[in-house]
């Protein structure tokens, strides 16, 4: 018994980590400074839930030990954004409302930015990631750029398609390779 609550926390402690090192892949500086991607809270916030829908997608129907781990990835991200809300000063009261807000629009981001990747590569399945971005990462900005978006949208494909190449297990081990950003170099 005492031998399965430490491999639970092995694993807790491997999946908090496996999800910082896909939210530090989100907080690229490139993407705030050179796609304009607003660097407030609710900027990172999206690029954070982009980020993990990208390696949640990758693990998807590829078993119960994968889903497992996407199931557990999505309780750590939603973690550490409520331990950030409680570090803002909201009340214990207020971090349930608005944790449950955050989940049901992570959900919906993970269904429209499922459907647009699933859409064929060319006008209409760029076009419908681009509007999916353009709602969500670009939500808060005044106007964007349709360059930028085009730019974000090419680099969500590129990234799907990279991830989709790496191993199934050096995924459930904790690895993940992210190209750079655009303009980061």
């Amino acid at each position: 018994m005492l031998d399965r609550l430490f491999r639970r926390r092995r694993e807790a402690r491997a999946v908090a980590d496996f999800y910082l090192t896909i939210a530090a892949q989100a907080r690229q500086p490139a993407f705030y400074r050179d796609l304009g991607v607003p660097d407030t809270l609710d900027g990172r916030f999206d690029m954070v839930v982009l980020h993990v829908f990208l390696v949640m997608r990758r693990l998807k129907g590829q078993g119960a030990a994968a889903a497992d781990r996407s199931r557990l990835l999505f309780e750590a991200m939603i973690d550490h954004f409520e331990k950030s809300l409680m570090e803002q000063g909201v009340g214990d009261s207020g971090v349930g409302r608005r944790i449950k807000t955050m989940a049901r629009g992570i959900a919906g981001r993970i269904e429209v930015y499922d459907r647009a990747l699933a859409a064929e590569d060319g006008d209409e399945g760029d076009a419908a990631l681009q509007v999916a971005l353009d709602n969500n990462v670009y939500g808060t900005a005044s106007e964007v750029p349709p360059q930028r978006l085009a730019v974000l949208a090419a680099y969500v494909r590129r990234e799907a398609a990279g991830l989709e190449r790496q191993p199934l297990e050096s995924l459930m081990a904790g690895e993940v390779r992210f190209g750079l950003p655009p303009g980061a170099g």
